[in-house]
């Protein structure tokens, strides 16, 4: 079983809390359902909001998919289920060992899910619905846009923690480890552990491909207001930071320009003001206008909303660092990070070893450095008008071959 179905795609829908994302992520699947595309649609709402959003009234949604005729499957995320499965299936496996020690166990009914819990489930659901193999498209419903941020980069993070704890190169024969114990007069861990975190690892590397490949992309929703720009602001640059790339802009909740009445003119004139800023500082594509109700969404609206078609893998996927080789004219290579919609305030960088700690606003990520440039010293950095954080290296004599440095003018 694959991860990913061939051709699969992944819509990600998010925005500033209270914009419509979940009405824009449920249009999403159903236009997709009526076109033709096997789709699912992954929410975490509460199951009454999920039911009144798709004109359904099941008493408890289930959290296998759903199939609804003309439309796609849904299937409700229900983070605090999965973590109370996952508890008690843990402490059925480790039931010897706890009697052994004398421990208690937790009740089902005693059980709240811990921090985290759910944008865990939420990502072992999107990978289990690719691995599943039905559905060509999968459009998920992502909770606001810094929490969202937050859970599409945490299989990397969680990588890099147990690549620094456990580190793979250091992993000794199993025949050498009791006498490697002995030398060093210290235990080691057990085999066992680096087999499991050699698991975990292979999970969490089949999660952070679904988020950052060519096949996935956001679907930002803003409804347009200086509160929600500047959150959507920052969200461009930290999902650009992370590699997700943006397939469209949604402008939700637009209101009739050149209406009569002057307040609504007056209301409907913000709003442009305020997209044509945020395009301008995230280099985002035009808006896709979708147009205020006057009432709240129904049911029955949902395959009427003007949404933009479906782009194709690969249409938006966020650009990569590329190095600028600069060391014939200046002594330097420069790495260039394209950031659109951060700013130089809240911008930091930090190199550390052979990765740089990149930060933008709320977001942080650690990049590994390509080959060349761990050879290199930190020769400065910029913020550029292109929206790129660009910075410059030189080469350390002393770890650089002499010949690649034959004629090259030192760095100042």
């Amino acid at each position: 079983m694959t991860d990913e179905a061939p051709g699969a795609r992944t819509l990600l829908v998010t925005g500033p809390g209270g914009d419509g994302t979940s009405t824009v992520a449920a249009a999403t699947a159903v236009a997709a359902a009526r076109a033709g595309r096997s789709t699912l649609l992954l929410s975490q709402e509460p199951a009454d909001r999920l039911a009144a959003l798709l004109g359904t009234a099941p008493p408890a949604w289930p959290e296998e998919p759903v199939e609804f005729a003309d439309g796609p499957a849904v299937a409700r995320v229900d983070a605090a289920g999965r973590f109370r499965a996952g508890v008690l299936a843990a402490q059925r496996h480790m039931r010897p060992a706890l009697d052994a020690l004398g421990a208690g166990v937790l009740d089902d009914d005693e059980l709240t899910e811990l921090p985290g819990a759910a944008p865990l489930a939420l990502l072992h659901a999107l990978r289990t619905a690719h691995a599943a193999g039905r559905w060509s498209l999968v459009v998920v419903d992502l909770p606001p846009v810094t929490e969202a941020i937050r859970a599409l980069a945490l299989p990397g993070q969680l990588r890099r923690y147990l690549r620094r704890l456990l580190p793979p190169e250091r992993q000794t024969a199993r025949a050498l480890r009791p006498l490697v114990a002995q030398l060093l007069g210290v235990p080691l861990p057990a085999q066992s552990l680096y087999e499991t975190a050699d698991r975990w690892d292979g999970e969490l590397a089949a999660l952070q491909r679904l988020v950052e490949g060519p096949g996935t992309a956001v679907r930002l929703v803003l409804d347009p207001t200086e509160r929600s720009a500047a959150l959507g602001r920052a969200a461009r640059a930290g999902l650009a930071l992370h590699g997700v790339g943006v397939e469209a802009l949604i402008a939700n909740r637009l209101l009739p320009a050149g209406s009569g009445d002057p307040l609504l003119a007056g209301l409907a004139a913000g709003q442009r003001a305020v997209l044509d800023e945020f395009t301008r500082a995230t280099r985002l594509a035009a808006p896709h206008p979708v147009p205020h109700l006057g009432r709240p969404v129904r049911p029955a609206d949902l395959a009427e909303l003007p949404l933009p078609p479906l782009g194709e893998p690969g249409d938006a996927g966020a650009a990569e660092p590329t190095v600028e080789d600069r060391l014939a004219t200046d002594g330097l290579l420069v790495w260039h990070l394209p950031l659109p919609g951060a700013t130089r305030d809240d911008l930091g960088l930090v190199r550390r070893g052979d990765e740089l700690l990149v930060t933008t606003g709320p977001f942080r990520r650690a990049l590994s450095l390509p080959a060349a440039l761990r050879r290199c010293t930190v020769a400065g950095a910029a913020f550029t008008d292109a929206a790129e954080l660009a910075v410059r290296f030189a080469p350390d004599p002393d770890r650089w071959p002499d010949r690649a440095l034959a004629g090259v003018p030192r760095a100042g």
